[in-house]
């Protein structure tokens, strides 16, 4: 399993634009279309990657819980699905029935919106606050596929309780770790 971590992308990015398909509702999505009025948080993710199976609990019971409280939430797939046909939107579709997905789940086909957010692993997440400048970016939690710590999304939570409460987030972020995006190749 690779462990590839976050690139960290600088705080105050300001939100990178996107229009992408929706796996489940199969329509045309923007990022202005999906912010949030307190905040936005872009995730990157697939359906094989282990990291990602690990956490699909705690993103579903984070999209239940956070949107209610303002925040925008999306998963987006950047993965090549030639070489990783596992992760192709139909099956995309598939997994977020299954993992009860509140949030729309996108599929990244060009891979230009991953190189726009300096995505380099699944999962990453980026927090924007509503004016979409980036307030975290980061791990969910210190949980891993077997290190028998508990998945509670300790740390994605506290950036996002911060940001409800008007509260500084704390600067000193722990990168995600995962597997890398796939990349096509040219």
């Amino acid at each position: 399993m690779a462990r590839t971590p976050s690139n960290m992308l600088p705080l105050g990015t300001l939100a990178p634009n996107f229009e992408l398909v929706d796996t489940t509702s199969e329509t045309k999505m923007t990022l202005d279309a999906l912010k949030g009025a307190k905040g936005t948080l872009v995730m990157f993710i697939c359906n094989h990657c282990p990291f990602v199976i690990h956490v699909n609990p705690e993103l579903t019971k984070i999209g239940k819980e956070y949107q209610q409280k303002g925040i925008g939430i999306v998963a987006i797939s950047s993965n090549d699905i030639e070489n990783y046909p596992q992760d192709a939107p139909q099956l995309m579709k598939v997994v977020a029935a299954k993992e009860g997905y509140s949030f729309p789940y996108l599929f990244d086909e060009t891979q230009e919106v991953a190189k726009a957010y300096d995505a380099a692993c699944t999962p990453d997440f980026y927090l924007f606050d509503g004016d979409l400048k980036l307030v975290y970016r980061g791990q969910l939690d210190d949980s891993r596929p077997g290190n028998g710590l508990p998945l509670n999304g300790q740390d994605l939570r506290n950036a996002m309780d911060a940001l409800l409460n008007g509260i500084d987030i704390d600067t000193e972020q722990k990168p995600s770790i995962g597997c890398n995006i796939k990349w096509a190749t040219p």
